[in-house]
Formats: structure tokens, sequence, C-alpha cells
């Protein structure tokens, strides 16, 4: 592997890689190589975990495929990281549809950032150790909660807020209407709300 390759970026490596350059390639599995497997794992939820190698080895394999395909941000194309990670949704998506466990429900309601939002429940303004507590047991909950969504809304919360893509690259990248891939964030956030609301009711009357 090349030292200099360290200093590129994704997208440099990508073309690198498009143009010959293995070493680049190299370089850039090792730079994703944790938290590909980590957004996959995540995306196949408790149900397929045991199945995330398979599909990382499937996810790399098909970046290889489709190398000749991929286009930077200004030829008109994506951030490295949303076209790999797109990929990614489509093969966790694949083995769902394999496995007959694809299921979506997808209903009408309002947006927003559910970290944001339990902490403004949780009023985390202090600093105590017990605060500290409550909140990693609020964010452990969260975990369960986003592991209960349905994959798509599961696989398109994981782009948007881990992942930093923004809804129209989604779009572009997944070939699916704007307000598709808007809607089936709000439907995450609406079951991710309740569902921590029932948490902290619980854990309100259990006090």
């Amino acid at each position: 592997m090349s030292i200099s390759h360290q200093h590129f970026s994704d997208e440099e490596l990508m073309i690198a890689y498009v143009c010959g350059n293995s070493a680049a390639f190299d370089t850039l599995y090792t730079r994703h190589e944790s938290a590909m497997l980590r957004f996959i794992r995540r995306i196949l939820g408790s149900a397929l975990v045991s199945q995330a190698e398979e599909v990382f080895q499937d996810v790399w394999m098909r970046i290889i495929a489709n190398r000749a395909g991929f286009l930077p941000p200004d030829q008109g194309g994506a951030s490295w990281k949303t076209w790999a990670y797109t990929i990614a949704h489509h093969a966790a998506i694949d083995r769902f549809r394999s496995q007959n466990k694809y299921v979506t429900i997808e209903t009408e309601e309002n947006t927003g950032d559910p970290m944001e939002w339990i902490q403004a429940t949780l009023g985390m303004t202090a600093h105590s150790s017990e605060d500290t507590a409550y909140w990693r047991a609020a964010g452990s909950q969260l975990l369960k909660c986003i592991d209960d969504l349905p994959p798509v809304q599961r696989s398109a919360f994981l782009l948007h807020h881990e992942n930093d893509a923004s809804i129209e690259e989604m779009a572009q990248s997944l070939s699916l209407p704007f307000e598709t891939v808007k809607s089936r964030l709000r439907y995450a956030m609406q079951k991710l709300r309740h569902c921590m609301q029932r948490y902290l009711n619980e854990l309100g009357g259990s006090s």
C-alpha cells in the first residue's frame, strides 16, 4: 500500500482504482472496512446479523463489479460514501427479500432528529454520573428501536443520520423519487419517537 494514498479523498482513491491502481482500492477498503461492516449489521438487525459478514463480502464484490459506473460529485454523481453505502443498502435489502423477511409499512408523520428529541425529553443539561447512566440507557434503547424498524426505513435512517447522505443524494443513488425517500425518513422518525416514548413512559411509571 502506498503511504501517499492515505492523503487521497475517497473519490480520488476510487478513480485511481478504476484506472488500474489496486493499491488505491486497498486503502479505500482499509479506511471503510469497520464502518461498512457496522452499517450492514445495523441494517440487517438482530434477525439477520449472523449473515452480516457474508453480505459485507457481497457489498465489496459489488463495489468492484460496478467500479466503472462510479461518478464523483463534480461529474454529476455522488460522494463515494453515498455511492458505496447505497450498494450496501441494496445488498442488505436483497438479503431480506431472499429470506422472506422484507416488510415495509409506511404512514405520514412529522420528521425530526430522534437524538435531539430524546436528549430534550430527558432534559440532559447536567453532567452527573446518574444523568450519564440515564442517557446511556436511553441510547441503548434507541438502538433497539432502530433494530425494530422495517429494513428500508432503517436503511434510510442510517444513510441519512449516520452517513450524512442528503435526501437528494439518497434519491439519486437509490433511483427513487425525492418524496419517497423523504417519506421513509418520516416513517422511521415516527416509529422511533413512539418506541422511545413507550420506553420513557415505562421508565417513569417504574420510578
